[in-house]
């Protein structure tokens, strides 16, 4: 339950992103030491309906559905259908993308899980970029794209780089679940529902809207107020443009996307926050190493790369108040997440506002004030 007299800091960014319209609306929960210290629906679901959101709001989850493809993936692995090190090739014979000199490297597992396999995303790319060019979806865009035709789409752009020399945020995810299902013999879907979301009750999240009355409204940032999202809709991001079809997920010829294709509701990815201190305490571990071997800064300088999202090597750099082996990401429709285990702290933060609640000022205010409130113990920071 929430603890009023320790929720002010927090209550107070969320007014204030409302008042200035940076969000439209926002679910926020907060864990500490296991137990739910802040829970807060705030805004609109649907500004223009009037309708108010609620603590159960269901939302397109983006790139929050790529640590629950990850934690499908570790588990197949546990039970052995398939290794970190295994090619993808061994898997897909006809994935073979090659290196601009012609010569076709291997890509294992590993490097997908951890972004370092050569791939790309079309959206940090120039509007001319090879992936725009090759009409690559980042899984969420393009309505009714089959996987096989995005994989061929994708082998047929050269790699952006030698696979395990560097790092780049890209639709590795979604070639990883097409490894998987060739793996396990089964559909995504079904393979995230039975080694995630079933054992961890989480009834709300899987690659449908599980009740499209609570699905909100999905809006971009504009001024003076964000507008609500086109059924194809394109703002930019950084060089590129990133692109959104928000009804995709109701189209049934949609591939599955690792990376971007589900949706589900605060509390329900809360408890798979909460799995790592309990039933999934064994992917902690794990969790909390940089994995990329490359160094990269991948959140600014910092921030590594580990199995389910970015994670604190340095936090010098950073003037967070989070501690070293925090995990963090976040979802381009407007989505932040972390896990302090040191602190044993824990943020889901859902708005409907791409993309001021995934990068913009209001996750890194709610983070800060959320350690004022409730972060002072075990040497984290106190402002």
């Amino acid at each position: 339950m929430q603890d009023p007299q320790h929720a002010g800091a927090v209550d107070a960014v969320i007014d204030r992103a409302l008042e200035r319209q940076k969000i439209v609306g926002a679910v926020v929960l907060a864990m500490r030491g296991g137990d739910i210290v802040y829970r807060r629906a705030a805004g609109h679901a649907d500004r223009e309906a009037a309708v108010p959101m609620r603590k159960d709001a269901l939302f397109l989850f983006a790139s929050m559905t790529k640590p629950l493809v990850a934690v499908t993936a570790l588990r197949l692995m546990e039970q052995g259908f398939l290794q970190l090190h295994d090619t993808v090739a061994q898997w897909l014979p006809h994935f073979r993308p090659a290196l601009p000199d012609g010569s076709v490297p291997d890509i294992t597992v590993h490097q997908l899980l951890t972004h370092t396999a050569g791939l790309s995303y079309a959206f940090i790319e120039a509007e001319d970029g090879p992936y725009r060019r090759a009409g690559v979806s980042s899984g969420l865009d393009q309505p009714g794209l089959s996987l096989e035709e995005n994989l061929a789409r994708i082998a047929g752009v050269p790699l952006a780089y030698a696979p395990g020399s560097a790092w780049r945020y890209s639709v590795a995810m979604d070639v990883l679940g097409a490894v998987l299902e060739a793996a396990a013999g089964k559909a995504l879907p079904a393979l995230v529902e039975q080694y995630v979301a079933a054992p961890l009750g989480m009834r709300d999240t899987g690659f449908h809207v599980a009740d499209e009355s609570r699905l909100v409204v999905h809006y971009l940032n504009d001024k003076p107020a964000p507008r609500p999202m086109d059924l194809d809709a394109a703002t930019r991001s950084g060089v590129g443009i990133a692109r959104f079809a928000p009804r995709r997920i109701f189209d049934a010829a949609s591939y599955p996307s690792g990376g971007a294709g589900m949706a589900g509701s605060a509390p329900d990815f809360m408890r798979l926050l909460l799995s790592l201190r309990g039933e999934n305490r064994d992917l902690l571990e794990i969790a909390r190493v940089d994995r990329t071997g490359t160094g990269a800064a991948t959140q600014g300088a910092g921030w590594g790369f580990g199995y389910l999202g970015a994670v604190l090597g340095d936090p010098a750099p950073t003037h967070t108040p989070q501690r070293p082996g925090t995990v963090q990401w976040g979802g381009a429709y407007g989505h932040h997440w972390f896990f302090d285990a040191d602190t044993d702290l824990a943020l889901v933060s859902l708005t409907n506002t791409t993309f001021e609640g995934m990068s913009g000022a209001f996750p890194r205010d709610v983070r800060n004030a959320l350690y004022r409130e409730f972060g002072r113990q075990r040497g984290a920071w106190e402002a």
